[in-house]
């Protein structure tokens, strides 16, 4: 390890047992004993309050105060973290090495009782991924150091349904983690706009030494989001939606990320909601199969002729195939 980290174990095994001598420190830490005094008077010198208790029961140890710092976690504040770090690392977060070496950190330089808790906590808590899902961990690396440097990447992307990828120069702004996939978010230079760019239909990246100025306020996930919801026009006529159905599916509908947006009503048999014509014709559609039978469309009558159509043309389909 290093100095600082050598410096920082030591904190957290005096914070961890009431009182520690030197030898104890060297054999947890593997230190040569003389280093572990260059250490203890260094912390000292930079206003940690270590006191060194003489006698046959003597050792080093911190000043209560001391203990309570800021610097160190409580329990709860513990188990918060090992709790985050799982769902990071099930989102394939990108310094997930780090992140696990800093939780082995965490438990190793706790009292008993705490790591314990941690243990016990934390063995209640999973992430499920996919077997297939390809490790995004460099790529994702690469993006959010071009990030924080504001350097333009370049990339080789692939489009969805098209058979040919296509070198693009990107000046990232953000990441965003929605619904199980990473998208950078930023200017891209072939189009002349800001798009979305999923992480996994990257196949391959570089980083440039061209700089680029980050918009002013400009949120990732906000502009996201935006991008996903239909553009509603002022002047644009809205579609009133009435659907009825089981409670549960209502309450599923209620609970999309889409159509939570729209939503004027909710009752128990009933949902309402307004949306633009475009977006009930093609996206609504594909949300309201799923549930099957377990709603009616009340309205509009073209909707519920929409899902025949498209039904239809399935049965069509596998009839022939």
């Amino acid at each position: 390890m290093s100095k600082a980290d050598n410096m920082l174990a030591i904190l957290w095994l005096l914070r961890s047992k009431k009182r520690i001598t030197a030898q104890n420190l060297a054999d947890e830490l593997e230190l040569n004993i003389r280093t572990v005094y260059r250490y203890i008077d260094a912390l000292c010198a930079s206003g940690v309050p270590i006191i060194a208790d003489s006698g046959h029961h003597g050792g080093y140890r911190l000043l209560h105060e001391f203990v309570e710092a800021p610097l160190f976690f409580n329990s709860d504040e513990q188990k918060a973290l090992v709790h985050a770090a799982r769902f990071a690392l099930g989102a394939d977060y990108p310094y997930g090495d780090a992140l696990d070496q800093a939780i082995s950190k965490l438990k190793k330089y706790t009292n008993d009782v705490q790591r314990d808790a941690i243990e016990r906590h934390s063995a209640g808590l999973d992430v499920i991924q996919s077997p297939f899902t390809q490790t995004l961990q460099p790529v994702l690396e690469d993006i959010e150091k071009s990030v924080a440097s504001s350097l333009t990447l370049e990339i080789i992307y692939q489009k969805e349904h098209d058979p040919e990828s296509s070198v693009r120069s990107l000046d990232p702004y953000g990441l965003v983690f929605w619904i199980g996939k990473w998208y950078v978010v930023g200017h891209c230079h072939l189009r002349k706009a800001v798009r979305n760019f999923r992480v996994d239909r990257i196949h391959g990246l570089r980083l440039t030494d061209k700089t680029f100025e980050r918009p002013k306020h400009f949120e990732a996930k906000e502009f996201f989001l935006k991008n996903l919801l239909p553009t509603n026009n002022p002047k644009e006529e809205l579609i009133d939606i009435r659907i009825e159905g089981h409670p549960q599916t209502l309450k599923d509908l209620h609970n999309n990320w889409f159509l939570e947006q729209l939503e004027i009503e909710f009752r128990d048999h009933e949902i309402f909601f307004q949306l633009d014509k475009k977006s009930t014709i093609v996206f609504l559609p594909h949300i309201l199969l799923s549930y099957g039978k377990s709603l009616n469309i009340l309205e509009p009558k073209f909707l519920k002729e929409r899902l025949v159509d498209i039904t239809a043309d399935l049965h069509d389909y596998y009839q022939s195939h």
